[in-house]
């Protein structure tokens, strides 16, 4: 086992100062104490999740979670996965012109790809349902209970595998008690968020239900100079309804529903720098700089985006044995429409190219699963899973010169198959120490159709010349986890685990798609290695995990940016072998009845060990030792909390969190000009509350500093461009919260 210089070092001064001074909480800004009457104890209250398919304390299941309160996100205004990565130290976000074009990276590892033919890296599920394409990730977040986001390698006890971790989405479960609520948020820049929800009894003893809507406007933060468009804003709405049937003590059927309707009209990149001066004075009259929030362009980048789902769980206790059946179907179309040469004017020089993609994307899944009684000897969950996953697409890009148009159009599928089986044992060798071992067998089937055909008989600028190919690949996988838990303590337990990574084969399937590309990638695998601690501390008044990994992968499936046809694109490659190591800290403090700290610290050393350079490579391929894109050496995230209850029952509540990264470079090819510096982003607010009456009024402030940032930067070939977030400059907005 190799540990990055100084990391045994580091290890015994962090595990000490766990040890005496914190218990581990995961972030945990959302969390409430308990307190006494008599003795007016203050404590913080401990957390549940499911991480490990069983309902169990986060203190003390051996694996490395990060537990991010639902309550807290809705007051903090974040609504979707992409707004929690600067809470979530150890979890990074690639975004893009199109949702289509997202990913999630946990320890400095992910996978760049529109293409279809790739599973991600980092799994998302919500309420057990796993979903199989990146983008489907993007939707708004309704009714939202906690997300815990689990680091390395998952596969021994979730349903579809994950090489680099799962984010682990829990919506709130309906109660018995009728009650609603409706939430308006206004924030400058004419941005408009309201929430409503009614749940209860719906048959007494028998039935409950809940159900949520959310309507989400903003006009943008980013001037087209072409017509005085403000564009980088969005038209959100949705609902998620769910009932909860229980007509026994043994039975439980949960189904849920959901439908997103997007509309997005992110620019395709707003050009930071030009790399050419005859560039620069075609984007005229916007000027190009670091913090630039303008374009000039006659086409409207925008993305018209739904996804749907329905899904059935069913919870049977046999005895002391609980029997889990979970049956989904997921449905996600998506039409982006894309500004390819992002200028307003067409010479020779610079050609006019626009693009429009369809996609059309359904899967079905079931898994089963059967966890034994707590308490024995053995205790074990073991389970079976299927996936059913079926794209179509089309994608057209028009190439206008002032003496032609060229036309060219791709249609491409592809077919995946996943089956699994499952488990993982937990042995309680003594009341205090444990042996963990899993298994997992995978069998992938993914086949793929592309057919592309060009008004040109010869390659122009950005679109191939006519072709068409298919192919099919199927592979077997093994992955599993050992390890052994030790309580120290009452309120400290350690753990040491192995666990084997896998990753499906893939295809490069897209539109420029060639010869080159009709080769299937091989699996990824890894192993990884982690050491931590979970303690409490204080009476339960401080909370800390403390985890140490070191992480190999084989055959990254990865993208590198190439020239295709005069464009630059980035191709889906096995880039060889990289590795990950570090350090992470999640804490808690409940310092006061009134004054709670909480934050987490990762140290992520994610590099290049050896890059396999593809054939024909337009970019640099001397990247070993280099670090892996969307992956800063240090982040972290602090949070302080302080309410101040009134003699008449009102409560005043101030909040503020700060979160900081070092720097990042966006580009595996290490192009200097796609790095972002060291930033930090510090938000407040302030509240008055009445929870008798149950009414909530806020104040907001975000990006306190005014810091501009950049969370993608790429290359154009004469230009760098990047991606504007919501937050680059400082803006302010009132949250209204109002239940019965």
């Amino acid at each position: 086992m190799r540990i990055f210089p100084g990391a045994t070092h580091t290890l015994a001064h962090t595990l000490c100062a766990a040890g005496w001074f914190f218990t581990g909480l995961g972030v945990a800004p959302g969390l409430t104490f308990a307190a006494d009457s008599n003795e007016q104890a203050v404590t913080l209250q401990s957390v549940t999740v499911s991480a490990t398919r069983r309902e169990e304390p986060l203190q003390k299941i051996p694996v490395a979670v990060t537990v991010v309160n639902g309550e807290q996100l809705e007051r903090d205004g974040r609504n979707s996965v992409s707004s929690i990565v600067q809470q979530v130290p150890s979890l990074n976000f690639r975004t893009g012109a199109s949702n289509k074009d997202t990913s999630l990276f946990v320890r400095g590892v992910g996978t760049i790809s529109t293409s279809p033919g790739v599973e991600p890296t980092v799994a998302t599920v919500i309420d057990g349902v796993v979903y199989a394409r990146p983008g489907q990730t993007t939707l708004d977040l309704l009714d939202l209970d906690r997300i815990e986001v689990l680091r390395g390698p998952q596969g021994t006890l979730f349903g579809k595998n994950a090489s680099a971790g799962v984010m682990n989405i829990v919506s709130r479960a309906p109660t018995t008690e009728t009650h609603g609520y409706i939430d308006q948020s206004n924030f400058t820049g004419n941005e408009s968020r309201t929430r409503f929800g009614l749940g209860g009894s719906l048959i007494p003893d028998t039935l409950t239900g809940s159900f949520t809507a959310m309507f989400r406007t903003y006009d943008g933060n980013v001037d087209n100079q072409y017509n005085g468009q403000e564009v980088n804003g969005y038209n959100h709405k949705g609902a998620r309804g769910k009932l909860v049937f229980t007509p026994d003590d043994d039975l439980t059927l949960t189904v849920i529903a959901d439908y997103m309707q997007s509309h997005d009209d992110a620019p395709n990149g707003v050009v930071v720098q030009s790399l050419t001066p005859g560039f620069g004075n075609a984007l005229a009259p916007v000027w190009a700089s670091s913090d630039n929030r303008k374009i000039n362009t006659d086409t409207r980048s925008r993305v018209a985006d739904i996804n749907k789902g329905l899904s059935a769980q069913l919870d049977w206790n046999l005895g002391d044995y609980t029997l889990t059946s979970i049956t989904a179907w997921r449905g996600w179309d998506n039409t982006q429409y894309q500004d390819g040469d992002r200028l307003s004017t067409i010479t020779a020089d610079f050609p006019g190219s626009a693009d429009k993609g369809d996609l059309t994307f359904n899967q079905y899944s079931q898994e089963l699963r059967l966890a034994s009684p707590k308490g024995d000897f053995l205790e074990y969950v073991g389970g079976l899973f299927y996936m059913h996953g079926k794209d179509d697409e089309t994608y057209q890009r028009t190439l206008t010169t002032p003496a032609s148009v060229n036309r060219g159009v791709a249609d491409y599928s592809t077919t995946s198959d996943s089956y699994a089986v499952f488990g993982e044992s937990t042995l309680n060798f003594t009341p205090t120490l444990r042996g963990i071992a899993g298994l997992r067998w995978t069998h992938d089937d993914l086949k793929y159709d592309h057919r592309r055909v060009s008004t040109s008989a010869t390659a122009v600028t950005g679109i191939q010349p006519d072709t068409s190919s298919s192919g099919s690949v199927d592979e077997d996988g093994w992955s599993g986890r050992l390890g052994l838990q030790y309580d120290l303590t009452d309120t400290v337990t350690t753990y040491l685990t192995y666990s084997r990574g896998y990753k499906g084969p893939a295809y490069n399937v897209f539109f420029n798609m060639q010869p080159r590309d009709t080769g299937a990638l091989k699996p990824e695998t890894s192993n990884n290695w982690e050491l931590g601690i979970k303690t409490t501390a204080w009476n339960h008044r401080l909370t800390a995990n403390v985890a140490v990994f070191h992480s190999e992968y084989d055959n990254y499936q990865a993208n590198f940016f190439d020239t295709v046809a005069g464009q630059v694109v980035t191709r889906l490659i096995n880039a060889g072998s990289v590795s990950t190591e570090g350090v992470e800290l999640d804490y808690a403090l409940q310092a006061t009845r009134q004054l709670k700290l909480s934050g987490a610290l990762a140290y992520t050393h994610a590099r290049i060990d050896e890059f396999g350079c593809p054939a024909g490579a337009a970019a640099s391929c001397n990247v070993n030792g280099k670090p892996l894109p969307y992956s800063p050496d240090w982040k972290s995230y602090v949070r302080a909390d302080y309410s101040i209850p009134l003699d008449n029952g009102l409560d005043v509540e101030l909040g503020t969190d700060y979160s900081w990264q070092s720097e990042v470079q966006y580009d595996i090819s290490q192009n200097p000009d796609t790095k972002q510096g060291t930033y930090g982003i510090w938000n407040a607010s302030i509240a008055l509350a009445d929870y008798t009456n149950g009414w909530r009024v806020a104040l907001l402030g975000k990006n306190l500093a005014d810091k501009s940032y950049s969370p993608l930067l790429a290359t154009g070939g004469s230009y760098i461009y990047r991606a504007v977030p919501r937050d680059d400059e400082r803006y302010f907005g009132v949250q209204l919260r109002k239940e019965f």
